[in-house]
């Protein structure tokens, strides 16, 4: 398996890119920080691959992935879920009750746009489809927010990898691109927080009136 990521990573075309986002955008831990951004990098560097595409392969990708955590937590259902987040293999994906937990609290608290928000938000990121399946929310529309989401989270790694070309050595890009998506994820959650503060204090507004 590691073999096969490995060979993934080094040909990081449009098709490479789509698996591993999609691979990225389900249970199974694997960062969109180590595709997206390499890819834009030697999208720059060579004029071999358009970075468009490579976001829209990654989106795709990305769209892939979510369907897939949906579609199991729709007819698994929540103890099976659960069951398997519990389970040796859950553990080994790095999954337990408690990420469930959290991202199921985030869709309650914020609704079906948590299935655009959480694409922004680490660790809820990866499992926001999960609990979009258990409530079974309209597919097409969980689709369209989870696009919007994705596409806004691939354009910023593609971005940082497109940038840094400009800048750093490839040996160094990798530490680049981690200091740099510590710092979006940050200015992210600040966002989400003002965005959230706002439409609760305008429904208490209108709650009054």
């Amino acid at each position: 398996m590691t073999e096969i990521f490995g060979f993934l990573l080094d040909q990081l075309n449009y098709l490479n890119v789509f698996i591993l986002m999609t691979i990225e955008s389900t249970f199974i831990p694997f960062p969109s920080e180590i595709v997206l951004p390499p890819a834009a990098y030697n999208a720059h560097a060579t004029g071999e691959q358009n970075v468009f595409l490579l976001i829209l392969a990654a989106t795709a990708g990305a769209d892939a992935g979510a369907a897939i955590n949906y579609f199991l937590s729709l007819y698994l259902g929540r103890p099976m879920i659960y069951a398997f987040a519990n389970s040796k293999w859950g553990h080994r994906c790095l999954l337990n009750e408690e990420k469930i937990q959290k991202a199921e609290r985030y869709f309650d608290e914020h609704g079906v746009f948590a299935t655009l928000t959480g694409r922004l938000v680490p660790v809820v990121r990866q499992l926001i489809s999960i609990p979009a399946g258990l409530a079974r929310m309209n597919f097409f529309k969980f689709i369209l927010f989870t696009t919007i989401g994705a596409g806004i989270w691939n354009c910023i790694l593609a971005a940082i990898g497109w940038y840094l070309q400009t800048i750093v050595p490839k040996e160094q890009l990798m530490d680049k691109v981690n200091e740099y998506s510590e710092y979006i994820k940050i200015a992210i959650l600040g966002i989400i927080v003002i965005a959230a503060g706002y439409f609760l204090i305008k429904k208490l507004l209108k709650k009054t009136k």
